[in-house]
């Protein structure tokens, strides 16, 4: 029978037919062993299928780990639970980046080099002009972030460390503008610069909602909020739109470019717009009465309803996360002075029948981050079309830091996944006279 079987502490033997290959088993400092299958065609002339690489490790690296069984996640070690609860979002930024966590001299070196990026040339702001009024803030971003190695070519060659780092610092400093500048553009408003002498979170949330003609004074506890938000956001391992911005760079691709690359795979709806769903799952249940009606839906087979925000592709436990967002929703609706939000309502209690129900509990659809962030999100004032945008902003240190990891790793390569062809066999050309 063909098999592979563990046949010492670090190898495995593939055995098909009569033949037999040793495969070397790889260890990392904490989850599941790998079976090494780099040189599986060379030795056998055959390849694995693998559809999604649900069982491939496609690199190795030492920046986020999920424990899904367990409801586990660590960026570079460090629950994050103990992050969103302690530090901010730039504290994250630099520990994703650099492996450690700051010093109070490294912290507020980073916060100023950030800090002093955040403005971007003058010239993308008739960028912007180029796109309908009505244009989608995701296709926006997709763009104006493509665009910056067009402004900025002293930071686009990848074999220069320095340059690698610019890079990286820029666009950490330079996505919160360009996302309020596609709000401010999808709405009709004026710009607003980016102003020194505020904290990450509240010059987002200032560039967002200030007008020229009134003072804006940012709310602590609605900025504690959405860098929150952000340092959930952070990373989450290989996904997607990671793996997305991987394969765009192992070509060599300069960084912005990468970035755009993974922004674009982001914006499907199965990734990055599955906050953006579950807010329209919500309003669709309408009441708190209509929630079993939707609970039996959800169960019938034959009915293509799905409870969105439930469930994850990872974590097969309740996502960490979750717990964080849940409490940061609370605190918004709270300070706002939202009492009774039918949504919020809504969510409380299809939580709690879910994790009672039988079926949801044996399936392990626990709710995720998705299922409170969208809710949130619409009490902050934004719109569903930024969800994803926030999402994306929020995620670039992550892509920065995977992609900065993967390019300085001496034994990485273009990415190159193989196929099983299924299509016709050789066949010879007909002239067009001669087909039927």
């Amino acid at each position: 029978m063909d098999a592979i079987n563990g046949t010492s502490a670090n190898a495995a033997t593939l055995t098909v037919g009569d033949k037999s290959w040793d495969l070397p088993i790889l260890k990392g400092t904490v989850g599941p062993d790998v079976v090494d299958i780099g040189k599986l065609y060379g030795q056998t002339g055959m390849f694995t299928y693998d559809p999604g690489f649900t069982s491939t490790a496609s690199c190795e690296s030492q920046i986020t780990y999920i424990d899904g069984d367990a409801g586990v996640l660590l960026y570079r070690g460090y629950p994050i639970e103990q992050l969103a609860e302690n530090g901010d979002f730039l504290e994250t930024c630099y520990l994703l980046l650099y492996g450690e966590l700051p010093t109070a001299a490294q912290k507020a070196d980073f916060d100023y080099r950030v800090t002093r990026h955040t403005m971007v040339h003058e010239q993308m702001s008739r960028f912007f002009h180029g796109f309908r009024r009505d244009a989608h803030p995701m296709a926006v971003l997709v763009a104006s972030v493509g665009a910056l190695s067009a402004f900025y070519h002293d930071s686009t060659d990848i074999s220069d460390p320095q340059q690698r780092m610019i890079a990286s610092v820029r666009m950490i400093a330079k996505l919160p503008t360009l996302a309020a500048m596609a709000y401010k553009y999808n709405v009709g408003q004026p710009f607003v610069y980016p102003q020194n002498d505020l904290d990450y979170a509240s010059n987002f949330l200032r560039m967002c909602f200030s007008v020229p003609c009134e003072e804006y004074k940012v709310n602590p506890v609605l900025s504690r909020a959405i860098d929150r938000i952000f340092i959930l956001h952070a990373d989450h391992e290989q996904n997607a739109s990671t793996s997305t911005v991987r394969l765009a760079g192992s070509s060599g691709a300069n960084p912005f470019a990468c970035i755009a690359a993974g922004i674009a795979c982001l914006w499907g709806p199965a990734h990055g717009g599955a906050n953006e769903a579950a807010l329209k799952m919500l309003g669709e249940i309408g009441s708190v009465d209509r929630i079993p009606e939707f609970i039996n839906r959800a169960k019938d087979k034959n009915d293509p309803f799905r409870l969105m925000g439930f469930g994850h592709r990872v974590y097969k436990n309740y996502d960490p996360r979750a717990k964080i967002m849940q409490k940061t929703c609370h605190e918004v609706l709270g300070e706002l002075g939202i009492k009774d939000d039918p949504l919020l309502d809504i969510a409380v209690e299809l939580e709690r029948i879910a994790l009672q129900d039988e079926y949801f509990v044996d399936r392990k659809l626990y709710p995720n981050i998705d299922f409170y962030s969208g809710i949130t999100l619409r009490a902050l004032g934004f719109p569903t079309s930024m969800f994803t945008v926030l999402f994306a902003l929020a995620r670039t240190v992550g892509w920065i830091g995977q992609w900065k990891e993967m390019i300085e790793d001496p034994g990485q390569r273009i990415g190159r996944p193989r196929q099983l062809y299924t299509g016709a066999t050789s066949r010879d050309y007909v002239p067009i006279a001669r087909r039927k």
